[in-house]
């Protein structure tokens, strides 16, 4: 490989190294990058060796042929013929290269040597008089070793690029082994698994930058777990302290005569009832101290007792003061569920959708499935992108309320194994599907 190659070729890398897909994972990305730097430093390493090699070849070509030139001078100027012996020796040589005879007949000595035609040789050439002298040596053997060293630099730095690419990818296996345990255990935290921790993954004289994200990432999940634990805590502590005085409460309240302040008074204290037993519900879904009671029924006759008991009796006859609303039934699935918290995601959601919405809220079973649509303006979009935030309702268009509602929905569908799917209908209105698992 020429110098000229040798640089091309190492540019060529260049740009391949800039242009690594994207797609490629971290440690594909490091092994090519890696094997690419090493290419580059054995193509300069070997393009330098080379150069070298010629200008030295070429250094002992020019002294040989210049020695072999004063001989063959000497042998003329004492006989006038030229010696053939050992030597390709002739005067007025036809085959001298044309730059070589002018430098002889302006007087200089000169040396020519062509490595790359199909004949290597190197010439040397003096004036004799007003003719030229002129030695030719053949160099075919020299150019055979030149080719053999190159192809001996292009097998070592093949191994060296193969060997190098080997090592990145053995370092980089491991660094995105690592990575991916920190992000296998971020997504865990993220999903509620306060506990999960990477943990030391090397000896602190030998801790990294893969190191320190770990130990950032498990002293994060720390600070968030007491946090949140500290948060749960003063929703129970706060729920639970409620519960005696608002009992007092409701209690004294119950004993006023009937009027119109008696009745506020009831009412208020009745929510103050209810969002403090939400709280608690809250509390304990958040500690994951929830545990089902799972039985198998009948989807669609469980869910109509639902509504009767929260009394919902006109989504089941379409007559009364909800007369909009209906109930589409599918008979037939069952569903493994705990029925008691199934109602409360039910009721929740209906409550929801009569509270946001408007008229009509259907309430549909198909297969495993329960459906509850209002026709009201729908989801906030802040909503289904984040999901439900705790006393946050969204839009002022869809009403006042605690936003304990859905939170409450989905905890208990975690609990039972459902899933709580909230969308917009296309033609308007609040979706939620709960898909329970089938028995």
């Amino acid at each position: 490989m020429t110098p000229t190659r040798a640089w091309r070729f190492a540019r060529e890398q260049l740009r391949r190294l800039r242009a690594v897909p994207q797609g490629l994972s971290l440690r594909w990305k490091i092994a090519v990058v890696l094997a690419g730097g090493c290419a580059l430093v054995a193509v300069t390493i070997g393009a330098l060796m080379h150069q070298a090699r010629v200008s030295q070849l070429v250094a002992t070509a020019r002294e040989s042929a210049t020695m072999q030139l004063a001989r063959v001078r000497q042998v003329y100027e004492l006989t006038g013929q030229v010696d053939r012996s050992d030597i390709d020796a002739a005067v007025d040589d036809l085959r001298l290269p044309a730059e070589l005879r002018q430098s002889a007949l302006a007087g200089r000595r000169s040396t020519f040597v062509d490595l790359d035609g199909p004949d290597p040789a190197v010439w040397a050439a003096r004036p004799i008089g007003d003719q030229v002298l002129s030695v030719r040596r053949p160099l075919l053997a020299e150019r055979s070793d030149l080719r053999e060293f190159d192809r001996e630099l292009i097998a070592w730095g093949a191994l060296v690029v193969a060997l190098a690419a080997l090592g990145g990818a053995g370092l980089a296996s491991r660094l995105s082994r690592e990575l991916r345990t920190a992000a296998a255990i971020a997504r865990r935290i993220s999903r509620g698994e306060l506990d999960a921790r990477i943990g030391q993954s090397a000896a602190p004289a030998a801790r990294n930058e893969v190191a320190e994200l770990a130990c950032a990432v498990d002293t994060m999940a720390a600070s968030l777990q007491r946090r949140l634990e500290a948060e749960r805590r003063f929703t129970a502590d706060v729920a639970h302290e409620l519960r005696t005085p608002l009992t007092g409460l409701h209690t004294a309240a119950e004993l006023l005569p009937p009027s119109r302040p008696t009745e506020l008074v009831r009412d208020r204290v009745a929510a103050l009832r209810t969002l403090t037993e939400d709280l608690l519900e809250v509390a304990r879904l958040d500690a994951r101290a929830e545990r089902p009671d799972l039985e198998v029924r009948p989807l669609a006759p469980l869910v109509e007792g639902i509504l009767q008991r929260c009394g919902f009796a006109g989504a089941l006859t379409g007559g009364d003061a909800v007369g909009a609303d209906a109930v589409g039934r599918d008979a037939g699935a069952l569903v493994r569920t705990d029925p008691r918290r199934l109602e409360r995601i039910v009721a929740n959601l209906v409550a929801n959708a009569r509270r946001h919405g408007a008229e009509p809220v259907e309430v549909t079973v198909s297969g495993t499935a329960v459906t509850v649509r209002d026709h009201g303006v729908g989801f906030p979009e802040r909503l289904l992108r984040d999901g439900p935030s705790r006393f946050v309702t969204g839009a002022m268009s869809r009403g006042q309320g605690t936003g304990l509602g859905l939170t409450i929905a989905l905890g208990q569908a975690e609990v039972i194994g459902a899933r709580v799917a909230l969308c917009n209908a296309a033609d308007g209105g609040a979706l939620a599907t709960v898909t329970l698992p089938g028995a």
